[in-house]
């Protein structure tokens, strides 16, 4: 690998990270008195606030994933980038519900192309044997801007105000724009060149990617991944400080701790998976084995659930999300690398994030309903629990090479 592909590598993660922080910072906010009392928010309308991001995610996903795959990462991801970021930094002078609910939804649709141009240029600059390490380290990138976004969060709107929070996280993720325009060599095709691009997209037709089982496969796995990650996103600091009693500061450190915790197994996990496949593992199997063992750690969840002491709540916390760092590098890189043809990288990945935005929206508001109607949220986690069961079973019976999405050589003619 050279240079170039590291600093593009590591700009892909960071540009993940600021895509995750932007979008976990309202945790903090939903958490906040002030910024509840300001909005006449009940839980019904925390869940949805917390889930409007989500359901334009996922809608925008499939025609994220058709323009990268034509008009390549580059330019398509810097202009998204710099809408999601403004559209942030607005959500600080919203003065009623509907206008921060349509930024919240705003910034979701843009960051839609963050996960197909990733996984494209992934697909395309990568070897197989650096794929879990390189997909670890990007992974390792939305962990983090999850850890440091709750904390970063909290501590704007506990030493000024939610205004200044939306503001700040908003307009400083700007200055990625200036390295990646920089560094990432340009990729949007020229005359010829988008006829050529059309035409090798055109090889996997989009009928062959949604009967395939694999990209089904990849749709359950990840839904049921992403609710327990976008739970702890949206609900995390909530549930410490209503349940467990600790301070809006104390529980964005906790939070922090947790996906702090997620992104170091998941580095170490992809990495491990690579190494096994070099020595002559198979790539299927090997991911599928961690992937499994992932979801059978996070299920722990339920301890701290259920635990009377605090200080073992808190452990479970953060164990349980850590345990599921074992899935993330090696699930990703099997559902969107690995078992997927070149061509249709971009569109596949789209398809199957509609999951994951669906799995956002439905974590945030399910929870906030459950939350409401049971006043506990030892009914959310069980929910969580059961998802994760799910996609266990998925990712064992449908994640088979021979179900991937069929290459036809007869659309390139």
């Amino acid at each position: 690998m050279t240079s170039r592909q590291w600093g593009v590598m590591l700009l892909l993660a960071l540009g993940v990270m600021i895509a995750y922080a932007d979008r976990t910072s309202i945790a903090a906010a939903i958490a906040n008195k002030p910024f509840i009392e300001h909005f006449r928010m009940t839980g019904v309308h925390r869940g949805l606030l917390g889930s409007a991001l989500f359901w334009s995610y996922a809608a925008a996903q499939i025609p994220a994933g058709w323009v990268v795959d034509r008009f390549g990462v580059k330019v398509p991801y810097a202009i998204c980038f710099g809408l999601w970021c403004v559209a942030t930094a607005l959500s600080g002078v919203m003065t009623v519900f509907i206008g921060l609910f349509l930024m919240r939804a705003l910034v979701g649709a843009a960051e839609a192309i963050v996960m197909p141009a990733s996984y494209r240029w992934f697909r395309h600059n990568i070897p197989e044997r650096h794929t879990g390490l390189a997909i670890g380290i990007f992974a390792f990138g939305n962990k983090v801007g999850t850890a440091i976004a709750t904390p970063l969060a909290a501590w704007i709107i506990v030493n000024w105000e939610w205004q200044a929070m939306f503001a700040i996280t908003g307009l400083a993720g700007l200055v990625w724009l200036v390295p990646w325009l920089a560094l990432v060599k340009n990729d949007f095709p020229r005359g010829g060149q988008l006829a050529e691009a059309k035409r090798r997209a055109a090889t996997v037709p989009f009928r062959n990617i949604i009967t395939s089982p694999v990209v089904w496969g990849g749709i359950v796995v990840n839904f049921c991944y992403s609710y327990f990650i976008f739970y702890c996103m949206t609900w995390m600091p909530s549930y410490l400080v209503e349940q467990r009693g600790l301070s809006l500061e104390q529980s964005g450190l906790y939070t922090f701790f947790s996906f702090a915790g997620i992104a170091i197994v998941a580095v170490a996990a992809g990495w491990w998976a690579d190494r096994l496949i070099e020595r002559g593992a198979d790539a299927v199997r090997t991911r599928k084995a961690f992937v499994l063992a992932g979801f059978l750690g996070a299920a722990t969840v339920l301890f701290g659930a259920y635990t009377q002491d605090l200080g073992w709540a808190l452990f479970w916390n953060i164990a349980s999300l850590s345990f599921l760092g074992l899935a993330s590098a090696n699930n990703l890189a099997l559902t969107k690398v690995t078992l997927i043809p070149p061509p249709a990288i971009g569109l596949v990945v789209g398809v199957q994030h509609v999951a994951a935005g669906l799995s956002g929206g439905l974590a945030a508001s399910l929870s906030g309903w459950l939350l409401h109607v049971s006043g506990s949220y030892d009914l959310p986690i069980q929910v969580i629990v059961v998802f994760l069961a799910v996609g266990a079973a998925s990712c064992m019976i449908l994640l088979r090479p021979e179900w991937s999405p069929k290459v036809e050589s007869a659309a390139a003619g």
